[in-house]
């Protein structure tokens, strides 16, 4: 997780200084991410099957290979399309089999109805590719440049699935029953409120460092505030670990959503630069960490032998939500020349949020 979130969320830091030094425009770029996240939505069913048919192990180390790869093959484009086509079509496909879903359904089979704490832990791995990887960004652009910190960044991150497929045991087959997931149907509020939290969280995680650039920060400023922002998740995601212990998934995430709202009221109503800071941690605290709460909900008395083809329908929806956020934040940029109307847009989409999350209901589990 650290390096699939790691890569995917410090292209926002890359942007700046890749429409500099490539000579792409701002908005190819926007809409660059926003195609790269629609792929990732779209290929989450095929990725549930193959997760069930394959086994998690193997789809993971897929994923990361294609995601580090992307990130090697950016560094050699010269053309926009190239760079289009390499962020969409690696990056989107191996995000797809590296993230959440992939670890939910790794995490799932081995815990059962307690992966509520284990997701807590790995989303750690989150927050750390998100505090690790865009500062050594930004600390690379000035001595070696863009193209090269594409390059080493790519290389570290194919080192790290080389180191990880000797190490990870890879677990069996599963044939009965695989493909074929349950309904979700009883659980459509937490689906929509996924929704939600998908189309404001990726907006203002990749396109918060733009919007500090445009606020008068500089390029390396902006990536360390984007550090900042995955350091509170972190220690968030850490204490999530011992609190659903004590707490449901359900209260916490309410938690959550309140101190988004007060990180997006202050990006949209206090003025400043420096106010940013305070929406970095505030957001960060409320950013990732609601995703292993939501897949703890998800996820109750889930068929583990099913569970990819279960939970995909969850990261369709996720991540389609990402690319419409993107794509309408990118058009609210355009005719603003700013992110503050998305970003009051958020408000809302929190508030609707917070609305749809009820308890579900446990099933009773299924043994494998």
């Amino acid at each position: 997780m650290t390096v699939s979130f790691g890569l995917n969320f410090t292209m926002g830091v890359f942007f700046a200084p890749t429409a500099a030094a490539y000579g792409v425009s701002a908005t190819a770029l926007a809409v660059a991410a926003a195609l790269s996240t629609a792929v990732t939505g779209l290929a989450q069913q095929s990725i549930g099957r193959l997760l069930d048919l394959l086994g998690p192990e193997r789809v993971l180390l897929g994923g990361l290979t294609l995601i580090s790869s992307s990130y090697v093959v950016l560094a050699a484009v010269t053309q926009t399309w190239q760079f289009v086509a390499a962020y969409m079509v690696l990056g989107g496909l191996g995000f797809a089999a590296s993230s959440t879903l992939t670890v939910t359904t790794l995490l799932g089979r081995a815990h059962g109805a307690q992966v509520g704490p284990a997701m807590a832990r790995a989303a750690i791995g989150i927050n750390l590719g998100q505090l690790i990887t865009p500062w050594a960004a930004t600390t690379l652009f000035d001595p070696i440049g863009v193209r090269a910190t594409f390059a080493l960044l790519g290389a570290i991150g194919l080192a790290a699935t080389a180191v990880l497929w000797l190490l990870l045991p890879v677990g069996q087959r599963v044939s009965t029953g695989a493909g074929v997931g349950e309904s979700l149907a009883d659980r459509w509020k937490v689906l929509v409120s996924f929704g939600f939290h998908a189309a404001t969280m990726y907006v203002v995680v990749l396109m918060l460092p733009k919007h500090a650039v445009e606020q008068g920060w500089s390029v390396a400023g902006a990536g360390r505030l984007m550090a900042t922002a995955a350091l509170a998740a972190g220690l968030t995601s850490a204490a999530m670990v011992r609190l659903l212990r004590h707490y449901p998934p359900e209260s916490l995430l309410r938690v959550l959503y309140s101190v988004r709202l007060a990180a997006l009221l202050a990006a949209v109503f206090v003025p400043g630069p420096r106010a940013l800071v305070v929406v970095a941690v505030l957001f960060g605290i409320a950013s990732f960490p609601v995703i292993p709460l939501t897949m703890a909900i998800l996820s109750r008395g889930l068929d583990p032998a099913r569970m990819g083809s279960t939970l995909a329908p969850a990261w369709v929806i996720h991540q389609l939500a990402a690319a419409s956020g993107l794509g309408v934040a990118t058009v609210v940029h355009a005719l603003t020349d700013s992110y503050r109307g998305y970003f009051a847009l958020g408000l809302v989409f929190t508030v609707v949020a917070v609305g749809l999350i009820t308890p579900v209901g446990r099933r009773e589990p299924v043994t494998v």
